[in-house]
């Protein structure tokens, strides 16, 4: 059996305690929010410059994990052939590689998150405001995100109508 998470409980609750039902129907719509964004064009632009700005530090990251693996296979191979110092600075060698690629890694992956947050912010900002004139245009009272609804029609769907009408508010230069 399905639980109603109590927030949402107690919002349908709201939603019918408010419709008096001498007034007019209440007008719904829903959307898919993270769809709906990510097919703007501005979104996929940002992805693919993402990619293209950092491909280089991403390509460095690579070059370091092959020079890992060629120096763990060498002291593999040669197991035995070399002297204990040599062996020691070929460990040593490997662990300070191994250090740079998780520096690397790390701030990479912070750089892009922190950017991804922050394009991800702007464009969630611009589409609510989006959504708000498309409801008011279609005469919807409420648009509710599916991610959380077990069934609707499809005809309530605004997900594409949000999605065009962004790129139309919001071209890509």
């Amino acid at each position: 059996m399905y639980r109603f998470p109590a927030c949402r409980l107690l919002l349908l609750a709201a939603c019918v305690a408010v419709v008096d039902p001498a007034q007019a129907q209440v007008k719904l719509g829903t959307i898919n929010l993270q769809r709906a964004l990510l097919d703007t064009a501005e979104l996929k632009k940002a992805q693919a410059d993402l990619e293209a700005k950092y491909k280089p530090r991403q390509d460095q990251i690579e070059k370091i994990q092959k020079e890992l693996q060629g120096i763990q296979q060498q002291l593999q191979s040669l197991q035995g052939k070399l002297t204990p110092q040599a062996e020691q600075e070929m460990t040593l060698q490997g662990q300070r590689r191994q250090r740079e690629l998780q520096r690397l890694s790390e701030d990479l992956q912070a750089d892009v998150d922190r950017e991804r947050t922050d394009v991800l912010g702007r464009s969630g900002k611009r589409m609510q405001e989006v959504v708000n004139k498309l409801a008011e245009e279609k005469g919807l009272d409420i648009v509710i995100d599916v991610t959380n609804i077990v069934f609707s029609k499809p005809a309530l769907e605004i997900s594409k109508d949000a999605t065009a009408a962004y790129d139309k508010a919001h071209p890509v230069k």
